[in-house]
Order: C-alpha cells, then sequence, then structure tokens
C-alpha cells in the first residue's frame, strides 16, 4: 500500500489525541530530547491502537521506539539528524500532501518543535543513548593531493532540479556564497536552499535542498569537485552537508550542534571537515565515516571562520574576539595563535602555495601572516567600519569587501589595483571566479553583483530569492511582449527612414550619374585636347625660330649682296684690275650662298607659319570643348551636391536606428529563446 496511506493510517489519530503536558512545554534547544521521555507520548495514543504488535497497519507499528524507526511497507519514517528530511515530520508540519491530521490544522506548535529537535539530536531513544554517525553514500577521500587544476572541471552534468525550494517576499542577505576554484560555478545560500549559477551568465542551473534550515557558510572543495554547507537554525540545530557538484547528490552529512554552523570546510584531501559556531567549539569530522575524530577547545568566542590550507597541513580558525589559531590538521595540535586582529575575524583564505594566510576583521584591517614563523607580513586598513570578507585569487591577488559597501582588489603589498562599484547596503560575500577575470560579490540586500575585474565593469546579477521556473515563465513571456514592442517600434522607425534613405538615393541616382559623366567627360576632353596644346606650343615655337633664322638671313644676305654689288661696279669699270676682278669673283660665292639660305629660310618660315596656324586653330577649338565641358561637369556637381547631402542625412538618420533595430531583434531573439527554454523546463516534452 502507498506510503501517504501508511501516513495517514498513523496520523488520523494525532487530531484527537491527547498530548501529555511535558511535551506541550516550549521546547528548548539546548535541552536532550529523547523518544522515551518527550516522544513517546505524541504519538501514544490512538497511533498504536492501529499500529501495534497485534495490528499492524500498513506494516507499521509504532509501539516501540525500534519499530517506529524500522518504518513501515514505504520505507522509513525517521530520518536521524533531518526532520525536513523525515517524511512522517513533513506531513505533520503540513508541508507535504497529504496534510496531516487530515481536515484539520497541525498539532501544537510545541509538539511540533519537540518532535523538530528530537529528529534534529539524532531521534535518540532514551538519555543514555549517543547519536549515530550518519554513514557517508560514498568515500570521497583522495591517496594524494593533485595541486592546481584537475584533468576534468567540474561542473554539473546531470540534470538538477532548477524550481527553488523556498521563494518569500524578500530576499535574505548573502550570507554564505562560493565559487568553484576551477569552473565557472557560483554557489549562493538561500532559506533551505543552495542556488547554483553559471559564473559567466548568472543563470540558475541548479537548486540543491539544504534541509536543516538556512546555509551560513559555502565552501568548495579544492579540486572543485565538491560543495560543503554549514549551517542550520539558530538556537536548535546546526549541521554540514557536502554535494557532488556534477550531480547535486548528497555524499556527507556530519555535525550535530545545537546551534547553526557558521563556519566550516572539508580539507584538501577531502578526508576531514571542520566546523564550528556559537559552541566555540573545532569539530573534526571523518569523510570516510562521519565520525567525530576530534575537538578542539580553545576558543573564547563564537567560531566565525574556518579554513584548510590547500596543501590540507593546516588549518585556521577566527573567532568573533579577534581570536585566531592555525592548527595541525592531523593532530589539532595548536601551530600558531596569531595575534594582532581588534575585533571580530569574519573571513580568512589561504594563498595557493599554503604560505600565507589572510585575514579580515571588523577592525577594518586585512593581514597578512606568513607560516615559517608566524608573523604579520603586511595589513592594511581596507574598509571604513569592518571588513566582511577576504579572498586570494590563482594569481595572488586579494579581493576584500565590507561595510563600506565597496568591493576592492589589492596586491599583496595592500595596493590598492581597482575599486569596484559601490553596492547598495553593506557588502558581505566575495570571490574571484576560476580564472580571475571576474569578481562576484554579494551584499545584504541579497544582490550578487558580477564585475570585470580588468575594468570593474557591472556584468551580471543574480539573487538569493529566485523566482520558480513558473514564475520565471511568467516574467519572461511578459519581458518577450515589451521585447516585441520595441522591436516592432524599432521596425517600423527604421522602416520609414530607410524608405525616406531609399527615396533620397534614388532622388540623388540621376544627379550623381550626370555629375559623374559630365566628370569623365570634362577629364576626356581636357585628355583630348592636350596633344593639341602640345602640337600648338611646338608649331608656335617653331616658327619663331623661323622667324628669327629669315631674319638673320636676310640681313646676312643683304650685307653680302651688298659688298658684291660694289665690288663688281668696281670691278667692272676697272677690268685691268686684276685683284679688283678677284675680290669681286671671291665676296660673289658667299653673297651667292647667303641669298639661297634666305630663300630657304623663307620657305620654312612660310610652313611654320602655315602649321602654327592651322594648330593653334585646332588648339583653339579643344580649348573650348574643355571649357564647356568643365563648365557641364561643374553645373552638375552643383545640382547633385545638395541631392547627395540630402541623402547623406537621410542615411545619417537611418543608421542609429538600424543599430537600435540590431539591439530589438537581438534582445527579441533572446527573450524568444528564455521562453522556450522555461517552457522545456516547466512542462518538459512528452517521451
Amino acid at each position: 500500500m502507498r506510503w501517504n496511506t501508511i501516513i495517514t493510517g498513523l496520523l488520523c489519530a494525532l487530531c484527537t489525541s491527547v498530548v501529555a503536558p511535558s511535551s506541550t512545554r516550549a521546547a528548548d534547544p539546548k535541552q536532550k530530547y529523547t523518544y522515551d521521555q518527550h516522544v513517546a507520548a505524541i504519538f501514544k495514543d490512538k497511533c498504536v491502537a492501529c499500529h501495534n504488535p497485534d495490528k499492524k497497519k500498513n506494516d507499521f507499528d509504532i509501539s516501540t521506539y525500534a519499530d517506529l524507526m524500522r518504518g513501515g511497507a514505504a520505507g522509513e519514517a525517521i530520518k536521524p539528524g533531518d526532520a525536513d528530511g523525515s517524511r512522517l515530520f513533513r506531513l505533520m508540519m503540513h508541508s507535504e500532501k497529504p496534510f496531516m491530521p487530515p481536515d484539520a490544522p497541525p498539532i501544537a506548535k510545541e509538539s511540533i518543535d519537540t518532535v523538530r529537535l528530537w529528529i534534529q539530536q539524532g531521534a535518540l531513544e532514551n538519555a543514555g543513548s549517543k547519536p549515530v554517525p550518519i554513514k557517508p553514500k560514498a568515500d570521497v577521500s583522495l591517496t594524494s593531493i593533485k595541486r592546481g587544476k584537475p584533468d576534468v572541471v567540474p561542473m554539473p552534468t546531470a540534470p538538477m532540479r532548477r524550481e527553488p525550494l523556498v521563494t518569500t517576499t524578500k530576499a535574505n542577505a548573502v550570507i554564505a556564497m562560493a565559487a568553484s576554484p576551477w569552473a565557472p560555478l557560483v554557489a549562493v545560500g538561500s532559506q533551505k536552499q543552495i542556488l547554483l549559477y553559471h559564473g559567466d551568465t548568472m543563470e540558475l542551473i541548479g537548486v540543491l535542498p539544504f534541509n536543516h534550515g538556512t546555509p551560513q557558510v559555502l565552501k568548495f572543495s579544492r579540486n572543485g569537485s565538491l560543495l560543503l554547507a554549514g549551517g542550520g537554525r539558530g538556537g536548535q540545530s546546526g549541521k554540514v552537508v557536502v554535494y557532488n557538484v556534477s550531480n547535486g547528490e548528497t555524499i556527507v552529512e556530519v555535525g550535530n550542534e545545537n546551534d547553526a554552523v557558521l563556519a566550516a570546510d572539508i580539507s584538501a584531501d577531502q578526508a576531514q571537515i571542520a566546523l564550528g559556531g556559537p559552541s566555540k567549539m573545532i569539530r573534526i569530522y571523518s569523510t570516510k565515516d562521519g565520525t567525530l575524530v576530534r575537538e578542539i577547545k580553545k576558543h573564547t568566542d563564537w567560531i566565525y571562520s574556518v579554513e584548510f590550507s590547500p596543501d590540507a597541513v593546516l588549518l585556521a580558525t577566527a573567532d568573533r574576539s579577534g581570536g585566531l589559531f592555525v592548527w595541525e590538521s592531523a593532530t589539532g595540535r595548536e601551530f600558531y595563535n596569531l595575534r594582532g586582529h581588534t575585533a571580530g575575524i569574519l573571513d580568512v583564505s589561504w594563498r595557493d602555495d599554503s604560505n600565507v594566510l589572510a585575514t579580515a576583521s571588523e577592525d577594518a584591517s586585512v593581514r597578512l601572516w606568513e607560516m615559517e614563523n608566524g608573523n604579520p607580513i603586511k595589513n592594511w586598513a581596507a574598509h571604513g567600519g569592518g571588513t566582511q570578507a577576504v579572498k586570494f585569487g590563482h594569481d595572488n591577488r586579494i579581493v576584500s569587501t565590507g561595510r563600506d559597501q565597496v568591493t576592492k582588489i589589492w596586491d599583496m603589498n595592500g595596493t590598492n589595483l581597482k575599486s569596484l562599484p559601490a553596492h547598495a547596503d553593506v557588502a558581505l560575500r566575495v570571490a574571484f571566479s576560476h580564472d580571475g577575470q571576474k569578481i562576484y560579490s554579494g551584499d545584504w540586500t541579497g544582490q550578487i553583483n558580477v564585475y570585470a575585474s580588468a575594468d570593474a565593469k557591472l556584468l551580471a546579477q543574480a539573487g538569493t530569492n529566485p523566482q520558480t521556473p513558473a514564475q520565471q515563465l511568467e516574467s519572461a513571456t511578459k519581458n518577450l511582449v515589451i521585447k516585441q514592442q520595441a522591436f516592432d517600434a524599432a521596425n517600423a522607425a527604421h522602416s520609414a527612414a530607410a524608405t525616406k534613405a531609399a527615396q533620397a538615393a534614388t532622388d540623388m541616382a540621376p544627379a550623381q550619374r550626370l555629375a559623374t559623366d559630365s566628370a569623365n567627360l570634362a577629364q576626356q576632353t581636357a585628355a583630348a585636347a592636350a596633344p593639341a596644346k602640345a602640337a600648338a606650343d611646338k608649331a608656335t615655337a617653331d616658327l619663331a625660330a623661323a622667324t628669327n633664322k629669315q631674319q638673320a638671313t636676310s640681313i646676312k644676305s643683304a650685307a653680302l649682296g651688298e659688298a658684291y654689288g660694289k665690288l663688281k661696279t668696281a670691278a667692272d669699270a676697272n677690268k685691268g684690275n686684276a685683284d679688283l676682278q678677284a675680290a669681286a669673283a671671291q665676296v660673289k660665292i658667299p653673297a651667292d650662298q647667303a641669298a639661297a639660305e634666305l630663300a630657304a629660310a623663307q620657305t620654312a618660315l612660310t610652313a611654320a607659319t602655315t602649321a602654327a596656324a592651322a594648330t593653334n586653330t585646332a588648339y583653339q577649338a579643344g580649348a573650348k570643348n574643355v571649357a564647356e565641358t568643365a563648365a557641364a561637369a561643374k553645373l552638375a556637381a552643383e545640382i547633385f551636391a545638395p541631392r547627395a547631402a540630402a541623402a547623406k542625412a537621410a542615411a545619417d538618420g537611418a543608421a542609429p536606428m538600424k543599430a537600435t533595430l540590431d539591439k530589438a531583434t537581438a534582445e527579441l531573439t533572446a527573450a524568444k529563446a528564455d521562453v522556450e527554454k522555461l517552457k522545456v523546463v516547466v512542462v518538459p516534452p512528452k517521451k
């Protein structure tokens, strides 16, 4: 028969049962609760009438402790150490259907609180009983520690629950946050749950249950394969749970604190878990069998921070009064008592080589301690009002945050490398991303900001109170409507601008063609006129040379002719003068040559004059064409210019609208993808 029927049969009697006086008093978290002394009376009356050795309804007997813990046909009813994980208790609480008692309010709050504390304390039978450690589901201890990045980077691979277990009207503060050392994965504590965000997009990729209350501390193992969560219910109970990062399954549960666990860590060899809190006691548990290995009582105030060194050799613990100790993790012996802080130490962080410890305190400082001699090597005032958190990065940079609401990046000399934009309220937790490119910082309002470590740009945001997938789908659907409207408006505006730009381009095209053609023709005409100009220039030069030649030969010929004429006249008059006859004959030769040269020069001058006239006529015609085509090109350019300006203005006006449309298109595409992705989560496809 179904387990619901079994529990229904058991709890029907509760609605009419008479509760013993001892169980109606307000539950005291500091008191040790047992089945015999406190719980048996709550279940005694009519439950036993239906669930006893003679009448085992649904094979479930509640008349004795052993029978109750054995469970019924459907399995165990009580899970020691985990009230919310006990189905019997959930039905009594009306946190799971069918509500019990049926058609009636839950049983008295005092009785519920008593049963809760009894289960949380280990479901003890009597005053002499001791809690039985919950055996781990697997041995997670390592035979050796591999330093640096693992061969396989741990990320969730199996489908995980994305539906928040709890949603509230107001987000809780980011009191627990951790980033995987080797993967883009961020864990954030919320009420009764741990939220797993993708470190690059801050998309919620998984929700892990923390049934023990509110997580107060989160730590990834040094290789990133495990996630440790410590927390509980203030003044009532505390627990540490270790999850497998790849599938979200719970592997180890340790601790039976009477108050919430405030600090915890798992050693690098994954063999030990250390925890602390208001008890002022450090407790070390074995991950192999869940047993308590040792207790260290040295702190005088609440323990706020616990962290194993990366080589698993040392354990650092710090408290509310500024107490800071380093222990040998293998033996629990005191290694150093580090004094210097004057107020509570809220966080500690080891450098990757285990040689330097960083501490953050309400005294506003960050201090660095070396482990060779236990001496302080640097300290600086990091955050006014108090430093809340500090973490080393793989590159030895340090990031811290605090009451001044500002997250800061430092080098080991205390030099402020970068200050990130301030939070809206006190910043509580901080971490580097696995690659050091991002900073995760959470504050009192429940907001986690993701910054680029290089330029402090805000990259993404998330919170401690995420919506359910159904709520996300509703929001995404509304967002899709908004993005569709934005796209439609951007598309309409761009279409109008694009139409105007296209019309302006159309109007410009004929003028552009005319201007181009006219300019080309002017260039061609000028190019064609160039040879004519050269020919005209040459002909003019030739004419000038021929004119000079003709002028020179003319003067020469006239002079020689005149000289010969005079000699010849004298010779003719004195025929008997042989010398005069010889002189006349001698001058006649150059005179005849000069006359011949003059005739040739005159012929050349006539030819040059004719050629110059012809080439200049041709050039003048070409020059006229050049002037006309240039004027036409200038006019075409003047016609084109205003149309080109109008087309450019229209195109420039369309450009930002195109950018707006591109952005709207991308956002619409993303919004559609979000809706489709959430539809699959909210309404899984039929198999």
